[in-house]
């Protein structure tokens, strides 16, 4: 209360035509209207005034008075728009979610203000571009940083019959912490010819500024991209992981195993195609005390599909029979024969199973794996024609293909990884050629630093000399003892090989002082992807965004999208899984209603993911009718 009524009259009331001031004691004359207590606030007192206009504030409506928590503040509204935004690039929703008058609904409940109204579609759409262009200036930090960069593209047709490049970077920083992120999914109208993917790939290292700091290209087996890989001044590593689907693809089809794996299929999609037929085996499961599970067709694309196919069709052999019989079907039921045939397919396949599954494979894993599945596939005295037929063509298709891989780089990846540097997956005659390409690389290294010295700055004679010379030593352990390259490489071949359950890259971190130089060659082959995998991720993300109800989106918004969720997706990378061949198990999250709102309430829900069970599916089914 800043002025009081001035008099009281002689029948006891106020004289409401004059009040005064408490700070000051001046009168005024009052007319209905603060107008003059305001003006003489601002003139006289402006600190009170200050206090006494909140910042801006304006008296509340009607409609904000009746508002049960009162209204948002402009902070806590902005704060949601953000929180939307985010939710929209990183959940892969569409835009025009801010139209849904359920959304609305949702928020309004959640904070108390029934007056909230959704941001627009172009707010929202200003807001990514926003985060695109923030997290954007961040990863172009870090790339700076980087001396050595590994590059992954493919090729990718959204459901809109538009192509896509899809392209990651991948490098080691100097903590020895492993970066992958992506660099763009940019869309391409020109026929994929070697010339014009030679040329795309090229303006986006340009685009980043980094076609200097590329070492390798990684692409897939097809003829396009690999061709356009020898147009580019990089190494050009082929994926793996295709090689192996290759390789797979080929023995199976020459070896016998097409007719049971036919048989295999028609058993699946008769209960795949039937709600009845699928419902019935999970009863014959229950009365055989199995685990309900539903059979798994196989892709063509996907030797592992095939693999968990043979694998859930010999788990449910007694339930199959029992409901083909139960249903008098036609469907021919394997024999025993048969069975033994998938129980001999199975076993081949396992080994393949563990050489690529951990979320990132470092190109050293490559020579072990592959020397691993041949002597895994070396032909026995107790195989069956069936089983000696895909071994030989396995091994067959997979050297060639091994042949036409860089093994140079290969090699030296191997030797530079402190599991596997004692070359066992080579023959003895070729170590020793790996051994002298890393000192041919000690010595380039060297002599470009010496160069580099050279033709730095101005700076006095007698320092240029003594930089030059200090520069020009080898590794050494103390300042007063001085090693040639050769004895730097006997020292690293002397350490003990670590075990495979080990990281080298902890491993570098914690001798990169005692090899400063061979450190900064292993940061380079070790930061190379044996696969193209983090592209498939993209484009999988991109299928994700791209949709049927989405496809007009265009392809700047593609890219902001897809470079948002990958950039908020990445986290730092725990190494010890990154270069282990291990499994990993994927689980499962449920939450209920009221988790929903309280993570709603904290802006978290944006960063998981919910997978619902039957019932919950039930119980939103009747909820929306209702």
């Amino acid at each position: 209360v800043v002025a009081k009524w001035k008099l009281l009259l002689p029948d006891g009331t106020l004289d409401k035509s004059k009040v005064f001031c408490v700070l000051c004691k001046g009168e005024f004359n009052y007319h209905r209207s603060s107008s003059s207590l305001t003006y003489h606030l601002k003139a006289k007192h402006p600190g009170v005034a200050a206090t006494l206009d909140g910042g801006g504030l304006r008296q509340t409506t009607l409609q904000q008075f009746a508002v049960r928590g009162g209204p948002l503040t402009r902070v806590a509204t902005n704060k949601i728009t953000e929180a939307i935004a985010c939710w929209v690039a990183k959940n892969c929703r569409p835009v025009n979610i801010v139209e849904d008058a359920g959304l609305r609904d949702v928020i309004r409940e959640a904070s108390g203000d029934s007056a909230y109204h959704l941001p627009a579609r172009s707010t929202v759409m200003s807001r990514i571009e926003t985060l695109y262009n923030n997290q954007k200036a961040i990863k172009q930090r870090l790339l700076e940083q980087a001396p050595y960069i590994a590059l992954t593209c493919d090729h990718w047709t959204s459901a809109s019959n538009a192509n896509y490049l899809g392209a990651t970077a991948h490098f080691i920083d100097d903590n020895w912490c492993l970066h992958s992120f992506a660099l763009t999914v940019s869309k391409s109208t020109e026929r994929h010819y070697a010339e014009a993917c030679a040329q795309h790939i090229q303006a986006v290292t340009q685009e980043w500024n980094i076609e200097k700091k590329i070492t390798t290209l990684g692409t897939d087996s097809a003829r396009n991209l690999t061709a356009a890989a020898r147009l580019l001044p990089y190494e050009h590593l082929p994926c793996t992981a295709h090689s192996l689907q290759r390789a797979i693809t080929v023995s199976l089809a020459d070896s016998g195993f097409d007719a049971v794996l036919t048989k295999c299929r028609k058993i699946v999609g008769h209960f795949k195609h039937s709600p009845a037929n699928a419902r019935e085996l999970n009863q014959q499961q229950v009365a055989h005390k199995q685990k309900e599970e539903s059979l798994i067709q196989d892709v063509p694309t996907r030797w592992n599909s095939t693999l968990h196919m043979i694998t859930r069709i010999q788990q449910n052999k007694s339930p199959i029979e029992a409901t083909l019989s139960q249903q008098n079907s036609k469907i021919p039921l394997l024999t025993e024969a048969e069975l033994g045939k998938l129980k001999k397919l199975e076993e081949l396949l396992e080994p393949c199973r563990y050489v690529f599954i951990s979320h990132y494979i470092s190109c050293s894993v490559v020579l072990p794996a592959f020397c691993h599945l041949f002597r895994v596939m070396e032909p026995s005295d107790d195989d069956t024609v069936n089983i000696v037929r895909f071994k030989k063509a396995f091994c067959e298709d997979l050297a060639k293909r091994k042949e036409n891989s860089n093994l140079t780089w290969l090699k030296n990846a191997t030797a530079l990884d402190p599991r596997f540097k004692d070359l066992k997956c080579l023959p003895k005659s070729e170590r020793g050629e790996v051994w002298s390409s890393l000192n041919n690389l000690l010595k380039e290294d060297r002599n470009a630093q010496i160069q580099g010295a050279q033709t730095t700055g101005e700076a006095p004679q007698k320092k240029r000399k003594m930089s030059i010379f200090l520069l020009a030593s080898s590794d050494s352990d103390t300042d007063d003892e001085a090693e040639s390259i050769q004895s730097t490489l006997d020292r690293y071949k002397s350490e003990s090989k670590t075990d495979m359950d080990e990281c080298p890259l902890q491993w570098w971190s914690k001798r990169r002082d005692s090899y400063p130089r061979l450190e900064q060659i292993a940061r380079k082959y070790l930061s190379t992807p044996a696969t193209t995998v983090p592209c498939e991720r993209l484009f999988s993300l991109s299928g994700h965004i791209i949709q049927k109800k989405r496809a007009t989106l265009s392809s700047s918004n593609v890219e902001r999208l897809v470079f948002i969720y990958n950039f908020y997706s990445e986290t730092h990378f725990n190494m010890a899984e990154l270069f282990n061949i291990t499994q990993v198990e994927n689980g499962e999250m449920f939450l209920e209603h009221e988790q929903v709102r309280i993570l709603f309430l904290f802006g978290l829900f944006f960063y998981i993911s919910l997978e619902l069970n039957q019932t919950n599916i039930y119980v939103i089914t009747e909820l929306h009718y209702t």
